[in-house]
Parts: structure tokens; sequence; C-alpha cells
């Protein structure tokens, strides 16, 4: 495993992050046999949301750490702030309240990285980065930073950080896959991919900020199991949803690449998509969503490959040779 820094939190950070949506209570065996072979594999670093099963998932995820007395080996990222389905929570009221919310689910004193799990930009930056700085001067929080904010956003409260001698956004997490959105999955979510995420990573690689990624599959668009003449035959809600974000002609192009490149190398479709993530001149900390041991470990395995120069714009159709 390999491991990165982030500003306010004292141990490394894995840059593999295993995301929590699937824990819950009603399968606390599977659940936390999931979690230990994680963290045994060397993923010190996990992805929470206060939106998750309604709290279910955050009391679990803190169960666990209990049980196994393991809380100084992992970082917790934690997230809130996200809209409801009434109106928009970017509020230091919400931020407040979903932080001890959070942390009396956890069980736990602080949350190591949290980050605001939406924008609303229509809600001046001043109030939201003062009211994290109480929080991150209270040991709340050590660090803080938002997800699926844009680099705008994150630039504009970062200067009002500055100007008003206060501790800045350190990272973000924005959608980055080598598939491009042609629709955004759930409203208010932030990608970086192709080139209308140019700028973005010009901002990001500028700064050397921490981006903890998500979806490097594409929702399952490079799972393995998407092909053009399929693509009406899924029922579920992700699947179904996957389609309608990614399925279009390019990236189905970029799909045909990433399946020769994977036969070329011995791997397999999922592991050269994430490779293609951990490949990318950008600091980096991809989540995942891992279902099972055997995922993961895929995973960490791509995490160790990087592409070439030649092999990425050739992924990113901008060249056709290698």
């Amino acid at each position: 495993m390999q491991y990165g820094k982030i500003p306010g939190v004292a141990q490394p950070v894995s840059r593999l992050v295993q995301g929590s949506i699937m824990i819950n209570s009603a399968s606390i065996p599977e659940c936390f046999y999931l979690l230990d072979a994680i963290l045994e594999m060397g993923c010190n670093t996990f992805d929470t949301a206060h939106v998750y099963g309604s709290g279910d998932n955050e009391r679990t995820f803190g169960r666990w750490l209990r049980e196994r007395g393991n809380r100084n080996k992992v970082n917790i990222i934690g997230k809130g702030a996200h809209h409801s389905g009434d109106r928009k929570r970017v509020t230091p009221w919400d931020i407040t309240s979903d932080i001890y919310d959070s942390l009396a689910r956890f069980k736990v004193d602080h949350i190591d990285i949290y980050l605001l799990h939406r924008d609303d930009p229509a809600v001046p930056v001043g109030p939201i980065v003062e009211t994290l700085n109480e929080h991150l001067k209270a040991g709340r929080i050590l660090s803080y930073g938002g997800s699926n904010w844009s680099h705008q956003r994150v630039a504009e409260a970062n200067d009002y950080a500055a100007k008003h001698g206060l501790a800045p956004f350190v990272a973000s997490s924005p959608n980055f896959a080598l598939a491009v959105q042609q629709k955004e999955p759930w409203e208010g979510c932030i990608s970086i991919s192709g080139d209308n995420g140019v700028a973005s990573r010009e901002y990001y690689q500028k700064l050397n900020m921490p981006l903890f990624t998500w979806s490097s599959l594409a929702g399952g668009f490079f799972s393995g199991r998407l092909r053009r003449d399929n693509i009406d035959t899924f029922e579920t809600y992700l699947d179904k949803l996957a389609v309608e974000v990614y399925a279009n002609d390019d990236n189905f192009k970029r799909l045909d690449r990433v399946q020769q490149l994977a036969e070329e190398k011995g791997l397999t479709i999922p592991q050269i998509a994430t490779a293609y993530v951990m490949s990318y001149p950008l600091n980096i900390f991809a989540l995942v969503g891992c279902q099972t041991a055997d995922e993961f470990k895929a995973n960490m395995q791509a995490s160790e490959i990087r592409l070439s120069a030649a092999e990425m714009a050739w992924l990113e159709l901008k060249s056709n040779s290698r």
C-alpha cells in the first residue's frame, strides 16, 4: 500500500480509501470481516457520510472501531451538510449539527478528515470557513475540505481563509475517471474528468492539493459487464444510472482500449481503469467501494501500476498510437 500526507492528520493516509456505504447493522459479521481484511491489507482510511443509511452507517462503523480497539490505527473521512429533499443544507447550523451527530454515532472525539458533502454556491464562503475553523480549533475535526465543490469555490474559500488568518480547505473530493460523464449522476456532483475538467486539474496540480477522487470505475461502466449490445438489459438502479451517465460512443471507444490494454498486460478492465486514475499526475487518493477482500486486493495491485504518458493519451482518445 502506498501512503500520502494530509495536513493536520498525524499518521499517513492510504492512497486507496475504502468506502463504507455497504456497512450496515443488518450484516455485522460480514461487514466487520470486510473491514478487518481491508485494514490488514494496509488501508487505514475509510470514507463515511452522515447521510449514509440515515446514520446506521456511522453507528456500525463506530461499533467496529470500538470492538476492535483500532481507532488509533484508522483515519475517518466524515462527510456532512448534504442536501435533503426539502432544502440545501450547507449552512453553519447544519455543518455543526452534522458534526455533532457523526461524533455521537461513531462515539469518537474527533474526525480526521471532514468534507462538506455538497456545496451551495448561493451561500457565502465566509461563514462556512469560520464554522469549520471553530470545529478545527476545538479538535472535533483535524482537517477539512469539500466533496463536490468546484475548484473556483475551493479557491474562493481559501482566499477568504488567507485574508482572515484561518485554516484553509486542504482537500477536495470530485469525481475523476477515464470515462466522461454526459450528465451528472446526482444533483450537485462535480467531475474533473475530460476536457471540461482541464482547468480544475490544472488548479489542483499547481497546488498539489490532495484529491479524494470518487468512482474510478465510472459507476460500474468499467466493471467489465457493460457492452454496447447489452446496455438495455440492466435492471438495477445503479446499473441503469451507469448507462445513463456514461454509455456513449466515446466512452465505449475508451472501454475498447481499456480492454485491449488489460489483455496485453494480463490485467482486468477494472484494474486498468484504476491504474489510469492512480497514474494521473495529481495528488490522488482514490475512493473505492469494494464489496469483497478480493476486490480490494485487485485494486491494490492496480494502484501499484503506472501507465506511461503515451498509454494514458491513447486511452483518452488523444492519440492513436502508444
